[in-house]
């Protein structure tokens, strides 16, 4: 039997985890849990949805999340993150839950409903040195959504990424970020 043809694609990766989730988880389990999931219901999933994302995978805090257009991934990530500032501020700073997002565009494996390559490992190291409520892209991710999204972006230079070899151009956003 002849092994089935490897399918790939580009695609626009969006990976998410919360910032600071074992201390929230420490502090009161219950609470967070329920939170999160209010979170999720009310806010980040049907922005997911209107910008035509689909979620591949849960981690516990975490989601990773595939887009077929950087500019719609970019766009809900800040939905998300400006949900998320106005949903927190009547939140005790210590009580809040505050998302990291990294985003990247690049080319992906497909095997079933999963998806696997170098493009989601470099999205979920961007996540990781996000600031928390920030977003932080690739140059690829930004050269896609200059000119189509008003926003304002801070360049990080080239990161060295924990088991990537190639450093990666970064561009921090903020939630609150516009380039006017």
């Amino acid at each position: 039997m002849e092994p089935r043809p490897v399918e790939r694609r580009l695609a626009a990766i969006v990976a998410t985890d919360v910032a600071g989730y074992s201390r929230l988880m420490g502090l009161d389990e219950v609470g967070t849990l329920r939170a999160l999931k209010g979170h999720r219901e009310e806010l980040i999933d049907p922005a997911i949805a209107e910008h035509h994302g689909r979620i591949v995978k849960t981690m516990g805090d975490g989601l990773l999340v595939e887009f077929a257009s950087a500019v719609e991934a970019v766009a809900c990530a800040l939905v998300i993150q400006r949900g998320m500032c106005g949903r927190n501020a009547a939140v005790q700073p210590e009580k809040r839950i505050v998302l990291r997002c990294g985003i990247n565009l690049g080319d992906v494996i497909v095997e079933d409903k999963d998806i696997y390559g170098d493009g989601i490992n470099v999205a979920a190291r961007l996540q990781a040195l996000s600031e928390p409520g920030g977003i932080l892209l690739s140059r690829a991710v930004r050269d896609q959504i200059r000119d189509k999204l008003d926003v304002a972006l801070a360049d990080r230079g080239e990161l060295a990424l924990k088991n990537i070899a190639r450093p990666v151009r970064a561009f921090g956003l903020s939630a609150g970020s516009s380039a006017k």
